[in-house]
């Protein structure tokens, strides 16, 4: 059901929706989890499942795109910061990307 301008379950109420504690929505903390999300497809990083390291370069490859189209996207609308980091991410990922295809 909706209620204010946010989605709320059944037996939800604002006060515990609120009370949760959540990382800051904004481009770099969304940036950063694509990039973890695709060193943890490349087996660069534990799943955080803490099974093991695997690797599987078709998701890890769609990771990439996704990074590379967010890039293309926003050009022009991103702080120098911003700009910067996604540009970092990018280099480091396609380059362990290159590394675990070898």
């Amino acid at each position: 059901m909706a209620e204010n301008d946010g989605f709320v379950m059944d037996g939800e109420t604002e006060k515990s929706r609120t009370s949760k504690t959540l990382p800051i929505v904004d481009f770099a903390s969304f940036i950063l989890s694509l990039y973890s999300s695709g060193m943890v497809q490349l087996g660069k990083l534990e799943d955080p499942s803490g099974t093991s390291k695997t690797v599987d370069l078709i998701l890890a490859r769609h990771t990439i795109d996704m990074m590379a189209m967010l890039e293309e996207k926003t050009k022009g609308n991103l702080t120098e910061e911003e700009q910067n980091l996604l540009k970092t991410l990018l280099r480091e990922i396609r380059l362990a990307f290159v590394e675990a295809k070898k």
